[in-house]
């Protein structure tokens, strides 16, 4: 009698890990990640032998391969041109990504616009499954995107969509959104992880097989990342995050994924009642120069991707009788200015254990590096004494738990942003390589050095 053989039940998998489970769970046990695990397909047994087939086209050297179907087209949009390293790339997938209202749709909107009037060759195809044509059309009248090369479908099935692009052949598809469009070869409902894949993976090879450009909007998670499986990230050529505040006209948007350029670069737009402006000198907005020096200001230069932009930051210390004073951080990493807070008490003889400390950007930029170290600090022992920093001055430089002043990346290019904005003086650390000429540079070696500044001032009053 031959052995008995345990019944193979169907394994269950994470699309994002790929970790295994015998059922179906709502959380993955090894990311943790919430409604990534789907039925896996049977494995298949292993083929001892693979026949050869005919290749779909003959391999070449290199060096004859041709390059002129792979050049970058112009979007018509210089920022956004920026970020994707000079244009859209025939055949590319783009992946925008980026929370409700931040302007996504209407963004695109005007890249279809521009694109239709001319800007690059063919026709604009705007297939929407969130909204009616209707809707669209209102959008587009309020910002004055209307176009007779600009073709709108709202459809939410694949082949549907596919339809329209070989009715109209545009030159540009962009779908919006890829959750709500549906394949009716795969399971699940809209949105699911199957069904995600499906699309994708089919407006994939649609962009391929035809040498299209496709721009792709998706939907984020609560935490901000791209929702849907984490393949959906692998499969396009190119992610990127638009990003913006509620409170704030301006509008970020950052390379996260690029095959065919840089992948740290940004973009600056600023929000308005007629559309998305692109905004290619933003330094202004973060930044308020006035007549009479304030106390508690420090302006600092960041650096996203490769553009320098200078950022001032605000600080207010109040006196309180609290056993536990308050710490308000907007714009700023709130354990970095903690510690600015600690280095100050303990190597610039600054207190602020009996002070509420507000600590604010202007313009509502976030500011991550700690290149602001400096700068932070600089605001803070400037609002405590109550005496202004020298004007038209700029503060770069990390700041160690020691008091030491650390270098950091790229300060000849950040001075060179801050002097041809009318800056003439800068505090940075010591040997900070090649300057820019016109701007006067201090070397500072440990916050003392820097307070000293401060403290000169507060003298000369």
């Amino acid at each position: 009698m031959p052995p008995k053989t345990s019944r193979s039940r169907p394994a269950f998998r994470c699309a994002d890990c790929g970790h295994e489970v015998a059922k179906w769970v709502g959380r993955c046990p090894g990311c943790q990640a919430w409604g990534t695990i789907e039925e896996a397909a049977a494995a298949r047994p292993a083929l001892a032998k693979v026949s050869a087939g005919a290749p779909s086209t003959p391999a070449r050297p290199i060096a004859e391969v041709d390059l002129d179907s792979a050049r970058s087209v112009s979007t018509g949009i210089g920022e956004l041109d920026r970020v994707l390293g000079g244009g859209i790339v025939p055949g590319a997938v783009v992946l925008l990504a980026g929370e409700p209202g931040v302007g996504k749709s209407t963004l695109l909107l005007e890249v279809a616009h521009r694109w239709a009037s001319g800007a690059s060759p063919g026709a604009s195809l705007y297939v929407t499954g969130e909204e009616s044509a209707g809707q669209v059309r209102l959008r587009a009248e309020r910002t004055d995107s209307v176009h007779p090369e600009l073709f709108l479908g709202a459809e939410s099935d694949l082949s549907a969509v596919l339809g329209h692009v070989d009715a109209v052949k545009p030159g540009l598809l962009i779908v919006d959104s890829v959750q709500t469009v549906q394949s009716p070869d795969a399971d699940g409902s809209p949105g699911g992880v199957t069904q995600v894949r499906a699309v994708t993976t089919a407006l994939v090879a649609l962009a391929k097989e035809r040498g299209l450009p496709v721009v792709l909007v998706g939907h984020v998670t609560k935490d901000g990342a791209v929702a849907g499986p984490r393949v959906l990230e692998h499969l396009v050529d190119v992610v990127l995050q638009f990003e913006g505040d509620r409170h704030s006209s301006l509008r970020m948007l950052r390379g996260v994924k690029n095959r065919f350029g840089p992948s740290d670069e940004v973009g600056c737009f600023e929000q308005r009642d007629d559309g998305i402006a692109e905004v290619p000198d933003p330094s202004g907005l973060f930044i308020n120069r006035q007549e009479a020096a304030v106390d508690g200001t420090a302006v600092t230069v960041m650096v996203e991707g490769k553009r320098p932009l200078l950022v001032e930051i605000q600080a207010l210390l109040m006196k309180t009788e609290m056993a536990m004073p308050r710490r308000s951080v907007s714009g700023l990493d709130s354990a970095r200015v903690s510690m600015m807070l600690a280095v100050l008490g303990k190597h610039g003889h600054i207190p602020t254990g009996s002070h509420d400390v507000f600590a604010a950007t202007v313009g509502g930029t976030k500011i991550g590096e700690p290149a602001a170290d400096l700068a932070i600090a600089m605001a803070v022992a400037s609002s405590q004494t109550g005496r202004p920093l020298p004007p038209n001055l700029v503060v770069i430089g990390e700041v160690g738990l020691a008091g030491e002043i650390r270098r950091v990346n790229g300060v000849g290019r950040r001075l060179a942003e801050a002097a041809r904005l009318g800056f003439d003086r800068a505090l940075v650390p010591p040997d900070p390589g090649p300057l820019p000429k016109g701007i006067k540079v201090t070397e500072v070696a440990t916050i003392k050095d820097a307070l000293k500044l401060v403290r000169r001032r507060k003298q000369e009053d």
